[in-house]
């Protein structure tokens, strides 16, 4: 097996519980709080910064000009990309970035983005991808399973946005070449250093649990 392929597994039982959560269930069926929704969007944009700069450290700490151009690439996808969904979502319920900018963030989002950004620091593009593939692939899962179970969730009119957003074609193609990008990082590794791949992994897998669980409960 490649090296994702070996992070896909270790991370399944994590991932299969993100699937079932009541928070992820309720954007599929349409029935979630909007005020749990708002409570996400909010620490999912403020995440979403600190994920960039984990992208950023890749262009640090590359040395090949074209994966400093990659990591480069996907800094400027998350924030003229990805947020796209968030400020259009942001748009419908009157919030500006400057409100956002004055939320507190989580204690749940902070140690999340604290564990991203130390793993980036200690560690090398390997761990970097790593420590970003596991949100980047567990949406792409998320919104392509909530499309499976009920298609009808992409026309749905408030969330159907967020689940065309993640099981479009666009996010995923964006994150196979994340997986690719790690697979060709890793292709060398020791069983040693896949262990601390998967740790990173399993780790951030774990948190993205958790930060449903943040925003389900509306955690401060």
């Amino acid at each position: 097996m490649t090296v994702s392929q070996r992070l896909y597994q270790a991370a399944r039982p994590v991932w299969r519980a993100c699937h079932a959560h009541p928070f992820v269930a309720g954007i599929g069926d349409g029935t979630l709080d909007g005020e749990k929704f708002r409570y996400f969007l909010l620490q999912d944009y403020l995440y979403l910064f600190d994920y960039a700069r984990v992208f950023a450290l890749g262009v640090v700490k590359a040395r090949d000009p074209e994966l400093m151009r990659t990591f480069s690439a996907n800094v400027d996808a998350i924030l003229g990309g990805e947020m796209k969904i968030h400020r259009a979502y942001m748009a419908r319920l009157g919030v500006t970035e400057e409100q956002v900018f004055a939320v507190t963030p989580a204690l749940a989002n902070r140690s999340y983005t604290n564990y991203m950004l130390s793993a980036a620091f200690a560690g090398g593009p390997a761990e970097i991808m790593a420590a970003i593939l596991s949100c980047s692939w567990s949406y792409a899962e998320i919104g392509a399973e909530l499309v499976r179970k009920n298609p009808a969730c992409l026309e749905d009119p408030f969330y159907g946005e967020w689940v065309r957003g993640y099981a479009g074609e666009e996010y995923q193609q964006t994150n196979q070449g994340l997986i690719d990008l790690a697979d060709r990082l890793t292709g060398d590794c020791t069983e040693a250093q896949y262990r601390r791949l998967e740790e990173i992994f399993v780790a951030c897998s774990r948190y993205e649990l958790g930060f449903w669980d943040m925003a389900w409960n509306l955690e401060t």
